[in-house]
């Protein structure tokens, strides 16, 4: 499975951006998908993921109410919708991709993506 995000850029606090990742393969269903972010000098943190079926979406606390995770999957597609941004969401977010179970954990990724920088400003 190969992983292409995109959708990263530089907006403003309160600002929104959609990130987009798409995966490669013929099994996407199969897989729970994730998005992961890395801020300068911080370890790489969860922050939303969903189910093969879409039927659960856990988010991190930061994040909840803000950010909306969706996937298509006659598309390959998993989207992050992020609202109401703010400069301490400013990272490189990863899209991250787990066969069967929920993507929640980063040491059980079976394959991440590049990374898209998020810049928000205050």
């Amino acid at each position: 499975v190969q992983l292409q995000a995109s959708g990263g850029g530089l907006v403003q606090a309160g600002g929104s951006l959609r990130l987009s990742c798409v995966a490669s393969g013929r099994t996407f269903s199969s897989y729970s998908m994730g998005w992961f972010r890395q801020a300068p000098g911080k370890e790489r943190e969860f922050v939303a993921a969903i189910s093969g079926n879409g039927d659960s979406t856990p988010y991190a606390n930061s994040v909840k109410d803000r950010f909306t995770i969706s996937r298509d999957n006659a598309k390959n597609t998993v989207y992050l919708q992020m609202n109401s941004l703010k400069p301490e969401d400013t990272a490189v977010y990863y899209c991250a991709a787990r066969y069967r179970y929920i993507a929640t954990m980063k040491d059980s990724i079976n394959y991440w993506g590049k990374g898209t920088l998020v810049t928000v400003s205050s």
